[in-house]
Formats: structure tokens, sequence, C-alpha cells
């Protein structure tokens, strides 16, 4: 299925610039980090690739084969990330790589004394639900799928490097690396709750209201319930949620809609109307309007990009 939330585009190397074919390499280096824009233009196998700093990579275009230690081996594709360990090394293959189609990825090293600021200030100003939860990067959940406001930050480090006018460059690079460090752990909390919530049900708030959310997603969804269920006022309820997960209960409710709707219009021949109405959308047009701003397409031709074959 195609992921419409892929970071911005990089321009590709010239073919005369480059020093090498497989992962030919630009890097930016700032006080906190540094952001190193990978090129492939051939097909290879086993590439290693090591970095002392803490790693968030993201493809931009292409597919990669990654190899990490004690994971098993996975495709890496555009609109979607990794996270890689300090001295953990990669071993990458470029199965489909050739120099009309060439991979491109970026990795932003970056510094421990910025994660271990950005934790310290957070855990200090902005403690968790739990009062024993802590901010932190989990190292298990390593392969993301990407979002609009993981990938904002993203981009706006991008486009600082590239930048070389922007005055105060590294001031400006230090507060997107705080933005983009909670925007991933935002990012990791939504992965594990989505994955998780039946299990922590019992022992967590969110995981409950989010358990209520999935069962009743073709229902029309009380906010106050919710608030009601996590024990907490509804002003408190949205702070704390969009905190945890980086979007409000509202749009979480959306989003866990459309990935309804976008299984449906992939997998079934049903009527887009009924899909509408299935996937707890009141009204036909409010449904088209919001996949339209929320995947770029609208749900007929979404179909047409994704639909698989139907006997």
């Amino acid at each position: 299925m195609i992921n419409n939330q892929r970071l911005q585009s990089i321009a590709l190397k010239n073919e005369h610039s480059l020093s090498k074919l497989v992962e030919n390499q630009t890097t930016y280096t700032f006080n906190q980090c540094e952001l190193h824009v990978f090129e492939t233009h051939q097909a290879a196998e086993n590439v290693g690739l090591l970095f002392n700093d803490f790693v968030y990579t993201a493809m931009l275009r292409g597919k990669k084969v990654m190899h990490l230690k004690d994971r098993n081996a996975f495709d890496y594709l555009p609109g979607e990330s990794v996270i890689v360990r300090p001295n953990e090394l990669m071993e990458i293959d470029f199965p489909e790589a050739n120099k009309e189609q060439p991979t491109q990825c970026l990795a932003l090293g970056i510094s421990s004394n910025i994660i271990q600021n950005t934790l310290d200030l957070l855990n200090e100003h902005h403690e968790k639900l739990l009062p024993e939860e802590k901010w932190q990067i989990d190292q298990d959940i390593h392969h993301i799928i990407n979002n609009e406001q993981l990938n904002s930050t993203v981009n706006r480090i991008i486009n600082l490097s590239k930048n070389e006018k922007e005055t105060n460059k590294d001031i400006f690079i230090e507060l997107a690396l705080k933005e983009m460090l909670v925007r991933l752990m935002q990012t990791q909390a939504r992965h594990l709750f989505d994955g998780g919530y039946k299990k922590l049900s019992n022992s967590h708030p969110f995981a409950y209201v989010i358990d209520i959310i999935k069962s009743k997603l073709h229902e029309k969804i009380d906010f106050d319930q919710l608030a009601k269920a996590a024990c907490m006022s509804r002003a408190n309820f949205y702070k704390k949620f969009k905190e945890q997960f980086g979007i409000t209960p509202s749009k979480y409710v959306v989003k866990e809609r459309l990935k309804i709707a976008k299984g449906l219009l992939t997998n079934s021949q049903m009527p887009i109307s009924s899909i509408c109405f299935t996937s707890g959308f009141e009204n036909l047009s409010h449904f088209t309007t919001t996949f339209l701003k929320e995947t770029g397409n609208t749900p007929s031709r979404y179909r047409k990009m994704n639909a698989t074959a139907i006997n």
C-alpha cells in the first residue's frame, strides 16, 4: 500500500559528482548532530554502516533490505524510518538500485547530550500520566511508519541543513532536534498502544480509552465519556493524550476510521458510500473531504491506486 507520509525530496547528485556508486555520502555537520544523505546507484549486498551516535534514518527513495543485530531482516521503503543504537552495525542490501532508480536515504546522527537534555526537560516539566512512566526513546520500536508530525520536524532539519545562508543555524537545528525527538517518542507511543492496548487496558488509562475507541469506531463517540473512563477532566484528558501521542483524541479517532476505510478500499468491492458509514463517518461529503485532506487522494482515486485483485 502506498504511504503518502513521505519526507520532502532531496535532489540527487549529478552522476559526474559521485565519488562512488554505493552509499555515496553527503554530510552536513552541526554542534549537536550530523545529517548524512546516502545515494546508491547500483545493486549491492552486505554493505556495512556504523555510527558512534544514536541514529535516526529515513528512506527517501528506492528500497533497502536492513539487517540489524538480533532482529529479522526487513524491507525498508519511503515513508518509513528506522532508529539505530550507537555503535550498532547496519548491514544493508540494495536489491533494486540502479542508475535510473537509485536508492536515497538520510541518517541523522544525534549527540547523547541533546537527547538526555530533552528527556530531562520532559520528565521534569511534562510528567507522563502514570508515576512510573518516563519519557524515553524505546530502542525496541525501531522500524516506524512516518506521520505528518514527525515528518514536519525532519523536513525542517533538512531545509536548515541545505540553507547555507541561514544565520544562527545551530540554534535553529538544536530546537528542531528537540521537537523531532519528542515527535519520535510520541510516534513510538502510538505504535506501542496501537499494538498492545488490549494487554495494557487493565493497567493504563489511555490503553483502556483506546480499547473503547476501537470498539466504537462505527458509532458516535462521546469524548466526555472517554475522559470519565480515564478518570480525568475533559481538558486534562485532551492535554495529556496529546502530550503522549502527539494528536488529540478526536484526531486519533479520525485516523483510526481512515485505517478502516483504507483497508476496505484496498481489499473489497464495497461501494464507497457503504465504506463511509462502515468506517464511522456520518456523511459521504465529510468522509470524502477528510480522506482527501489526510491522504492527498479521493477515496475512488485511492482505490484505483491501491486495490488488490478481488476474485
